[in-house]
């Protein structure tokens, strides 16, 4: 694939006053807010991500967030993702995302046409409630991967197995709504059920 122009995100600027579609509990688009306030009421919204697997489905893209991100800071995930905008559907999200993060800019067709895989995360984050409903999409490449500085440290391709090992150790930092889901995430590559976390 041919390296992607430069995208322009909806949510540049301060992180903190960019509007995110907040949600409601089963999962419906019902308004707008800023970031910063969704983050401290702990606001329903939804985040959508890409699982970037290599073309033979044996390898995924791991990767490491930079230590000034809001949330999760400096965690690992296997999700190149963010939060859906205002207008936003989130397989347009996931599209984005993974050319703003990673450089990769699919064509629309080449992205799983349905989550992968969804769950809805009621947690915790700082002492305050985290509420995201996260989707997931599988998308199959093999060409180079360039990170956005800005919101990815380093990266690296693993097999399911060195993934399922890392995550074996519960301190080992990865993002905790990801995690959620990475048994969905590895299923639709046959990873044995005896193997999963």
């Amino acid at each position: 694939m041919p390296a992607p122009p430069h995208h322009e995100s909806p949510h540049a600027g301060d992180p903190g006053a960019e509007l995110i579609a907040v949600y409601d509990p089963a999962g419906n688009p019902v308004g707008v807010a800023e970031r910063a306030t969704v983050y401290r009421d702990g606001l329903w919204h939804a985040s959508a991500g890409v699982l970037l697997r290599s073309g033979d489905g044996r390898r995924v893209y791991v990767h490491r967030r930079t230590d000034t991100k809001l949330v999760f800071a400096s965690m690992h995930d296997c999700l190149a993702g963010g939060v859906v905008a205002p207008g936003e559907t989130p397989r347009e999200t996931a599209l984005r995302e993974v050319a703003e993060e990673l450089g990769v800019a699919p064509a629309a067709a080449e992205l799983s046409p349905e989550p992968l895989a969804r769950v809805s995360w009621d947690g915790d984050w700082g002492g305050r409630p985290m509420r995201c409903h996260l989707f997931a999409y599988e998308l199959r490449y093999d060409g180079p991967v360039r990170h956005q500085p800005d919101e990815i440290a380093e990266g690296w391709w693993w097999t399911d197995a060195e993934l399922l090992a890392h995550l074996a150790d519960p301190d080992w930092p990865f993002v905790p709504d990801t995690r959620l889901l990475v048994t969905d995430l590895l299923a639709g590559a046959g990873v044995p059920a005896d193997e999963r976390p």
